[in-house]
């Protein structure tokens, strides 16, 4: 008895939903995870994360690891945790975990940016709105080191609608660590094509984040800069993105992997001042082991 999974997204996207549904038939051993046996691989190759923040540098992907356990009910997959509380021809409702993506930004070894699960670069003076306050000769005021931004988990729900047209995912899921008490809601569509050896997946997402998680990532606190503080001001936002992934199977165990993610940042988070481009993206090239 095996679960449909889309493993290109599992050895390279985190936080990915997982999901499983058995009326999907699987076309090759390399598109299943067997239930109640770990999944474990090891992609190797070369990619970059680009970073939109200020004076923080990108991200290069050498190694992306992957762990996945599929039971019954339960499952664990690269980090999060979930259980299946319906599962039927059409759609499957889960309770689960996710990763936070935001605070990748902050930290280089952040666990999203170790499962890594990804326009025009923002070239403008940070106080764009505030052209009446200075002057074209004076610099706006200097944002200091900034306090240290943590990793939470969030939970909630997600959905999965299975259609002829592809897979719609429907999430709610909130701040679990109370760490900015924040709630992000995602809706994403996935088409997979298969022709011989090779798989084709496109991806089509919205991500929309509340005002809390917005001020608690991208807000200017005080001791960073009292007048950012004060002059930018947090809003909920809606970050709309694009995602390709392709791998090839050469063998049982081995695969070659490309990708391609492009994320447009919403206006109001990009008018922090803390970032310098409105849009981040993800590259990968390379081939995967599976265990």
């Amino acid at each position: 008895m095996n679960r449909f999974k889309l493993v290109a997204f599992a050895y390279i996207f985190l936080p990915f939903f997982s999901w499983g549904h058995d009326a999907i038939p699987c076309e090759n051993e390399t598109k299943c995870i067997e239930l109640s046996r770990w999944d474990i691989g090891l992609a190797f190759g070369y990619g970059e994360r680009s970073n939109p923040l200020k004076d923080y540098d990108d991200m290069p992907i050498y190694l992306i690891p992957t762990f996945a356990y599929y039971g019954e009910s339960w499952f664990f997959d690269n980090g999060n945790v979930g259980y299946t509380l319906a599962e039927e021809e059409q759609f499957t409702l889960n309770l689960t975990t996710s990763l936070s993506t935001d605070s990748a930004y902050f930290h280089r070894w952040d666990p999203s940016n170790i499962f890594i699960a990804g326009t025009n670069e923002l070239q403008r003076n940070p106080a764009t709105n505030l052209t009446r306050t200075f002057s074209r000769t004076v610099s706006p005021p200097v944002i200091g080191p900034l306090d240290k931004r943590r990793f939470t988990y969030l939970g909630g729900l997600e959905a999965f609608f299975y259609t002829r047209a592809g897979i719609i995912n429907f999430s709610l899921a909130h701040d679990v660590l109370n760490v900015h008490q924040g709630t992000e809601a995602k809706v994403k569509w996935l088409y997979n094509l298969a022709v011989n050896n090779w798989n084709f997946e496109l991806a089509l997402r919205l991500d929309w984040k509340s005002e809390n998680l917005v001020d608690y990532y991208y807000g200017v606190r005080e001791s960073e800069s009292l007048y950012w503080s004060r002059a930018y001001k947090a809003k909920s936002a809606l970050n709309t993105g694009i995602e390709l992934t392709s791998h090839y199977v050469m063998s049982q165990h081995w695969d070659l992997l490309f990708l391609a993610r492009y994320t447009k940042i919403a206006d109001e988070i990009a008018e922090s001042p803390l970032l310098n481009e409105d849009y981040t993206s993800t590259f990968y090239i390379g081939t995967s082991y599976r265990f």
